[in-house]
């Protein structure tokens, strides 16, 4: 077993501890994957609801949905928990976006599809990621400010 002062030597090594780095990266990874099969099946027209729900929109098959579903949930969440994996400081804001943008599209899909499970469970996860990148960001996880000049200073 490695004494607490190696392993801290160790980290700082590596680079930065970021707090809830592991945390955003599987829950971000978990979302996308979910998101991706959620796309898979309604390609597939595997589990779907009857395509008479989609009629008030003129739609008359799944590929649209799917497509929407890929766009808001499965590319946002790939890609802030890509970041994540990178330690990059913009992690926390790709995760808030990525949060929004799955809570939209639990919201979205109520007055078509209805109530189902998997909404307050999604709408939990939303709701998790939010607070930790928020967590994140009061741990000084977050992109640095680009330094502002008055117009008329001078560089020395």
């Amino acid at each position: 077993m490695i004494p607490s002062d190696e392993r801290r030597q160790m980290t700082t090594q590596r680079g930065p501890e970021l707090r809830f780095r592991r945390t955003l990266l599987c829950l971000e990874s978990v979302l996308s994957l979910a998101a991706l099969g959620g796309c898979v099946q309604l390609l597939s027209g595997k589990g779907t609801p009857p395509v008479s729900v989609l009629e008030p929109l003129g739609l008359t098959s799944w590929t649209l949905p799917a497509g929407w579903l890929f766009i808001t949930v499965a590319a946002p969440s790939a890609f802030a928990a890509w970041l994540a994996w990178r330690r990059s400081p913009w992690t926390p804001p790709a995760v808030l976006l990525a949060s929004g943008l799955l809570a939209l599209e639990v919201l979205v899909q109520i007055p078509f599809l209805g109530f189902s499970v998997l909404q307050p469970i999604l709408g939990a996860a939303a709701v998790a990621a939010t607070v930790t990148a928020f967590l994140a960001r009061r741990s000084d996880w977050w992109p640095a400010r680009a330094s502002v000049r008055s117009p008329g200073a001078r560089i020395s």
